[in-house]
């Protein structure tokens, strides 16, 4: 598959997914290490179970906000700051 860049987060994630799997932890104390609920902690490890570790990696990695400002509207807001006469609509 090749090589997945991971946060810490998602890599602690994973490690303590993967005690729950093998049997050296359970589901309770992964879910209170995790600061997650269980029924979080039986949903990560269904996508481990039939997707694979990547699956615990944020989704929207590389992608740009939802809520991001385009632009000309940015541009503008920082022409008007600035006090620039000089703008185009």
């Amino acid at each position: 598959m090749g090589l997945v860049a991971m946060s810490e987060r998602d890599l602690q994630r994973i490690e303590v997914l993967s005690n729950v799997i093998a049997g050296r932890m359970t589901m309770v104390s992964a879910a209170h290490v995790l600061a997650l609920s269980e029924r979080q902690v039986r949903r990560l490890l269904d996508c481990i179970r039939t997707t694979g570790a990547a699956s615990i990696r944020h989704k929207a990695i590389g992608r740009p906000s939802n809520n991001r400002i385009s632009d000309g509207a940015r541009d503008y807001a920082v022409a008007q700051k600035r006090g620039d006469r000089c703008y185009t609509r």
